[in-house]
């Protein structure tokens, strides 16, 4: 995976690229499918440890915060500092993570196995979305949906990998996962190695990255606000269906859990279909009205959700999973246009953000189940998209062509 020559020719660079790109998209998958697993197998972790709706948000809580609080320290860190074996060594914290989980024999051992898996994803996510970037060619929205569609794919396999594993062999079965672990911790070497190597070129090329904002402090500074509130309301809706939506099914339609979790993978295959949509988009059109269309554009039929059949309810939350998704990519990208050179503390930032956002939704909203009910938990996150009607206070960035990568 290494590159041996910088003055390779046009052909050669654009495979090597792509090759990077492909790869960080699959650990991206592999480093996601982890993480889905949790939530998951709630449904039995609830049955044999005898949880309520709070206590798995509980759990939900202590996985992000962990990586919500470490994630934009991480990327700080990687600004000053590159460092490009930690992504093989933060997925060794899953690994771990995952094998504790297997063999958890009380609640707050699975708090510590949540915690650890959160550990290896807050080390994981600023360092991965820097190499991204590093081998987008100047397509730094393309290159940002690449990455970021291999985590919702992950996202999606989990669910469906758990009703055929987890569900019928119980929590044990965990531990298969760990070859899932195993096989990303490889990929990231290599992936890795030819980030030390991009690292020692750049330097050796005596290019500095421009650290000068196109926006005054004060647009910077509302931008940087309205973009906290529009993930808040992104992560708070997307908690209501990653973490409750089997529960909703279930209860108002009385499906049974496998059945429940083929369809929260259609939701999570419609998420990584509106990633791939994001960033390209976001290229061609600019960032903004891309986030403008995927957070209000989904008003509508979050507003339908709650009181939809069981034939439109797939459909809607399909079309939801689609539209939101779509908005991430250009966020993070739009944010890092922003603040240039300050790729690993903003992919730190807004990560870390997102996920603290979803758990702790995924928290409260457990606590709004347990007082009321999961159909009033959809009916107060349908007005959530609603927010995205402060995108009109968002700067222009320019950042519609691509520009040399950094």
């Amino acid at each position: 995976m290494s590159v041996t020559t910088e003055n390779a020719g046009q052909t050669a660079a654009e495979r090597t690229t792509f090759q990077v790109l492909g790869a960080i998209s699959l650990s991206h998958l592999l480093n996601d499918l982890i993480q889905s697993v949790l939530p998951a197998i709630y449904p039995v972790l609830k049955r044999e440890f005898h949880l309520d709706f709070a206590q798995i948000g509980m759990i939900t809580l202590c996985f992000y915060a962990v990586s919500s609080l470490i994630q934009p320290l991480v990327g700080i860190y990687t600004d000053k500092k590159p460092s490009p074996f930690s992504l093989a060594i933060g997925m060794g914290s899953s690994l771990v993570g995952l094998l504790l989980l297997s063999v958890a024999w009380s609640y707050p051992v699975l708090l510590l196995a949540a915690m650890l898996v959160g550990l290896g994803s807050a080390v994981f996510h600023p360092e991965a979305s820097r190499v991204a970037r590093m081998a987008s060619g100047g397509r730094h929205g393309l290159a940002q949906s690449m990455f970021q569609v291999g985590g919702n794919a992950g996202t999606a396999m989990g669910p469906l990998l758990a009703a055929a594993i987890v569900v019928p062999q119980g929590q044990h079965s965990v531990a298969w996962f760990s070859l899932v672990a195993l096989l990303a911790i490889i990929v990231l070497y290599m992936v890795g190695r030819w980030y030390r190597d991009h690292v020692a070129r750049t330097r050796a090329s005596g290019v500095q990255p421009s650290r000068q904002s196109p926006v005054s402090r004060r647009q910077l500074t509302t931008a940087l606000v309205v973009l906290g509130v529009l993930i808040f309301s992104k992560f708070f809706y997307t908690a209501s269906i990653s973490t409750y939506y089997t529960f909703f099914l279930i209860d108002r339609f009385h499906l049974s859990v496998q059945q429940a979790q083929l369809y929260l993978f259609l939701y999570l295959a419609a998420v990584a279909a509106g990633t791939i949509a994001g960033g390209p988009l976001g290229d061609r059109f600019g960032r903004k009205p891309v986030i403008w269309f995927s957070i209000l554009g989904a008003a509508p039929f979050t507003l339908l959700l709650p009181w939809a059949s069981l034939a439109w309810t797939p459909v809607l939350t399909m079309i939801i999973g689609f539209i939101i998704a779509s908005a991430f990519p250009a966020i993070v990208v739009y944010a890092q246009e922003l603040m240039p050179g300050r790729v690993g503390m903003i992919s730190g930032m807004f990560f870390g953000f997102a996920f603290g956002m979803g758990g702790l939704g995924a928290a409260l909203l457990g606590v709004v189940a347990d007082h009321t009910s999961i159909g009033v938990v959809y009916q107060i996150c349908s007005f959530l998209p609603l927010a995205g009607l402060l995108v009109w206070f968002l700067p222009k960035t320019g950042g519609k062509k691509p520009a040399l990568a950094r």
